[in-house]
């Protein structure tokens, strides 16, 4: 009995120190944690057309995760992503959101994404810099309009 305890006692003491040692360390060929600092995305947004919209700017990539850059001098078309949640930072700038209701003129731009020219019945918010914004997966959303020029941090979040 008292070899059994003792044997069990060093199984876990043993099993202990291999987690306490993996614990901490990044696994072999992890990458390096992705930043940007304020004057690089400062340099971005200079970079921005002021006559058009500027969408998709890569900011930072982290695997399936991206960071984008959404430089807005006008409305846009309404959108529902079917398969991720996305998130919204506004930058700088300010404009209003339209969240929920129906999109209007409804097509399918890929197998996980629809569009439409505006949305029907949906709740609209004034936003600027400094707001954050979750649109859930399935939830119509589009900013209509711009006051001035508006600059959005994007991040699409995959189910």
């Amino acid at each position: 009995m008292v070899m059994r305890i003792m044997a069990a006692t060093s199984l876990v003491t043993l099993l202990t120190f291999a987690i306490w040692a993996q614990r901490g360390q990044a696994p072999a060929g992890a990458p390096a944690a992705p930043a940007i600092t304020g004057s690089e995305v400062a340099a971005m947004i200079a970079k921005s057309p002021s006559d058009k919209n500027a969408l998709g700017q890569r900011m930072l990539q982290l695997g399936t995760y991206n960071v984008n850059m959404e430089h807005r001098v006008m409305g846009q078309a309404a959108a529902v992503h079917e398969k991720e949640a996305e998130l919204f930072y506004v930058i700088d700038g300010a404009g209003t959101i339209v969240t929920g209701g129906k999109l209007v003129e409804e097509k399918r731009t890929n197998d996980a994404n629809l569009s439409g020219t505006s949305i029907q019945g949906g709740v609209s918010k004034r936003i600027s810099k400094g707001d954050w914004i979750m649109v859930p997966e399935g939830v119509p959303h589009q900013i209509p309009t711009v006051e001035g020029a508006l600059t959005v941090m994007s991040l699409h979040l995959p189910r």
